[in-house]
């Protein structure tokens, strides 16, 4: 009967009822963790993990203060693309790419034959999520994973993980004292959540071991085993740097704007070279990441799958361009601004409670600069007649507001 009941929800109320008692319980965080903790054992046996293992684990287990700090924690500017960008795509990461590829290339040609992953996109993951191996992250997984699943905040998701990670050390594949990594509980060499190594993660060194910590053959493959299961299409690139006309609408950019390669090419759009593109029966969109001033790119639905990874733009661009240019390709023709505005998180919020004022749905006030956002702020320059790239600078902040102040 256990398995019928909705652990999340019993882990968030647990949390809430411990909370709202007294002023003087409600301090009681140890009671609180420990109690939870409980819960989370409780299930972890009725999900089949063995009780001398989750005795174990449990015994040992923290609350994380600054864990909770990190969880709450938000920068107090936005990242411009210059600046996300500039700091993963480095001269330094790509020719440790290159070499790594030279000193794995074996390995590398091996994996993307069985699991159809270009090798320099897997270096480029590599790269980006742990700086090819040189940073795991310190913090203990179970402590991180059992602090954040005992939070109201997101309880229901980090309980599934930490419940993934028992099952983890259940298997043998890596020992509690070894399971470290980054404050959200991803871990090893390519930064996965327990839950996708428990789907995901292969042995590919042969030991009977999925090791991603201490294995480059399991985490490479891993890798790839991920990415081809979430749909990568080995047939087709990320996408491309691109030439705009002058002309160019840019209310048609946007991942939400797809085309196929020949209607684009009627539009006017050449590669970064002036070159043709090749008219594949295919669908793309346009990326203006740092707005008409800035570069332009084509992506296809491999640019989807990156994002399954990590649900971030410039991520999905920066692996995509660390993997070209890992591959020889040369940089950037047309580089961001590196010295670009930083907008703050109270300003975004402001603009997209105005873009509603307006009539333009932004989405959620939250400070957020996503697809929406984005959208909402390109209609409101095209219906204002200025250059509808959906750029966020002071100049659009400013056009908004004033806009806004007049109704």
């Amino acid at each position: 009967m256990l398995k019928k009941y909705n652990w999340g929800f019993l882990v968030i109320l647990t949390t809430f009822l411990l909370s709202s008692l007294s002023p003087a319980f409600a301090q009681d965080t140890d009671v609180a963790f420990e109690t939870c903790l409980a819960a989370l054992g409780e299930r972890a046996r009725s999900e089949g993990v063995d009780t001398a293992i989750v005795t174990s684990v449990l015994k040992d287990t923290r609350r994380l203060q600054g864990v909770i700090n990190l969880d709450r924690s938000q920068p107090e500017f936005t990242s411009t693309f210059a600046d996300y960008y500039l700091r993963r795509v480095t001269t330094q990461r790509v020719e440790q790419g290159r070499a790594l590829y030279d000193k794995h290339r074996d390995l590398l040609n091996r994996v993307q034959l069985e699991y159809g992953v270009p090798a320099h996109y897997l270096l480029a993951f590599w790269g980006l999520e742990t700086n090819y191996g040189s940073y795991f992250g310190k913090i203990p997984t179970t402590d991180a994973l059992a602090t954040l699943a005992c939070d109201p905040r997101r309880a229901s998701f980090f309980s599934d993980e930490f419940i993934s990670a028992l099952k983890i050390i259940a298997t043998g594949d890596i020992e509690l004292k070894r399971m470290r990594g980054s404050w959200a509980g991803a871990i090893g060499h390519v930064q996965f959540l327990p839950s996708v190594f428990l789907k995901y993660a292969i042995d590919g060194d042969g030991d009977s071991r999925r090791d991603l910590w201490g294995s480059i053959p399991d985490a490479l493959a891993s890798a790839a085993n991920f990415l081809r299961g979430i749909g990568w299409q080995q047939e087709l690139r990320w996408g491309r740097e691109i030439r705009l006309p002058q002309n160019f609408d840019y209310s048609f950019a946007g991942r939400d704007q797809k085309r196929s390669l020949k209607e684009w090419v009627g539009l006017g759009i050449t590669d970064a070279y002036s070159g043709t593109l090749p008219l594949l029966d295919i669908n793309a969109s346009v990326l203006v990441p740092a707005g008409h001033r800035g570069p332009a790119f084509l992506v296809y639905d491999n640019f989807e799958v990156i994002m399954r990874w990590n649900r971030s733009e410039n991520y999905a661009i920066s692996v995509g361009r660390l993997a070209d240019r890992i591959a020889g390709s040369v940089a950037l023709t047309r580089e961001a601004d590196p010295d670009g505005e930083a907008i703050t998180i109270a300003e975004v919020k402001r603009l997209q409670q105005d873009l509603v004022l307006l009539g333009y749905d932004a989405g959620k006030a939250d400070g957020m600069f996503g697809p929406a956002t984005r959208r909402a702020l390109s209609r409101f320059q095209n219906a204002n007649e200025m250059i509808a790239d959906g750029h966020l600078n002071s100049e659009a902040l400013q056009a908004v507001r004033n806009t806004a102040a007049t109704m």
